[in-house]
C-alpha cells in the first residue's frame, strides 16, 4: 500500500553478538583448533550479560562453527558454515568417494589454472613444487601430504575461481587425509614426482587439455597406492 512503511526492527543483542563472533572466527583471529575465552571472560570483555553470550555461542554451536566440550571449553571447529557442511560430509564419504570428487575439481582447476597463467602464479607452483620434492626425499609421509596438499591448493588458486578454492580449501582436510593414511613408497613417489613438474609444465605452457590429464594422472596414482595399503596401515 501506498506510503506504508514496514517497522523497523532492531536485532537482539545476541544476535549481533552471533554476527560479531562469527566476523572473528572469519577472519582468522580464532582459527580453527582454538578454544575460545570462556563464558566469564567474553561477559567482561563484551560487556553483555551471560545470557546474552551463551545464545550467541549456542547459535555458533548450531551452526557448526563452534564445539562445546564438556569440562574443557568451546573451540573452534570451522571458519564458516560452508566449511562446517562440507567438511561434516566428506569426513562420512567412502574413500572411494573422495578421490572421485578430488579428481574431478583437481582435473577441472588444472584446466583453469594453464588458461589463466601468468609468470607470478608458476613462480609459486615451482616453489611449491620443490617444497615437495624436498619432503619427498625425505621419504616422511606426513610433511610429503602437508606439502602435496598445499602444491594442489595453489594449483586450484592459480584458477582464478574463488569459490573453487574455497570448496576446495575447505574439503582439503579430507582430500588430503587418504594421502597421509599412504606409506611412503618411492615408486610411487618417484612417479608422483614426475607428474607434478609435467604438472606445472603444463600450466605454464597455456595447455589446457595436457594440465588436466596429468592431473587426473595425479590422483590415479594415489588412488593406486592407496588400494595396494593394508587396512589400518597409516595409523
Amino acid at each position: 500500500m501506498e506510503g506504508l512503511e514496514a517497522p523497523h526492527r532492531s536485532a537482539t543483542m545476541s544476535a549481533q553478538l552471533v554476527n560479531s563472533l562469527r566476523a572473528h572466527i572469519e577472519s582468522g583471529r580464532w582459527p580453527v583448533g582454538t578454544r575460545i575465552p570462556p563464558e566469564h571472560v567474553l561477559v567482561e570483555q563484551l560487556k553483555v550479560s551471560r545470557n546474552t553470550v551463551r545464545e550467541a555461542l549456542r547459535a555458533l554451536v548450531h551452526l557448526g562453527l563452534l564445539e562445546a566440550r564438556v569440562g574443557d571449553g568451546t573451540y573452534v571447529r570451522a571458519a564458516s558454515e560452508l566449511e562446517s557442511v562440507l567438511v561434516r560430509r566428506a569426513s562420512a564419504a567412502r574413500e572411494e568417494e573422495i578421490f572421485e570428487l578430488r579428481a574431478i575439481l583437481e582435473e577441472y582447476a588444472a584446466g583453469l589454472a594453464a588458461a589463466r597463467r601468468s609468470e607470478s602464479k608458476v613462480g609459486v607452483l615451482r616453489r611449491l613444487l620443490a617444497a615437495v620434492e624436498e619432503a619427498n626425499r625425505a621419504g616422511e609421509m606426513a610433511a610429503l601430504a602437508a606439502a602435496d596438499g598445499e602444491f594442489h591448493r595453489e594449483v586450484v588458486n592459480a584458477g582464478g575461481n574463488g569459490l573453487l578454492a574455497e570448496v576446495y580449501a575447505y574439503l582439503g582436510t579430507a582430500l588430503t587425509a587418504t594421502l597421509r593414511a599412504v606409506p611412503w613408497d618411492p615408486e610411487a613417489a618417484a612417479e608422483h614426482a614426475r607428474l607434478h613438474v609435467r604438472l606445472v609444465d603444463a600450466i605454464e605452457a597455456g595447455d589446457e587439455v595436457a594440465a588436466r590429464h596429468v592431473a587426473s594422472s595425479v590422483v590415479r596414482v594415489t588412488r593406486r597406492s592407496a588400494a595396494r595399503t593394508p587396512a589400518g596401515a597409516g595409523e
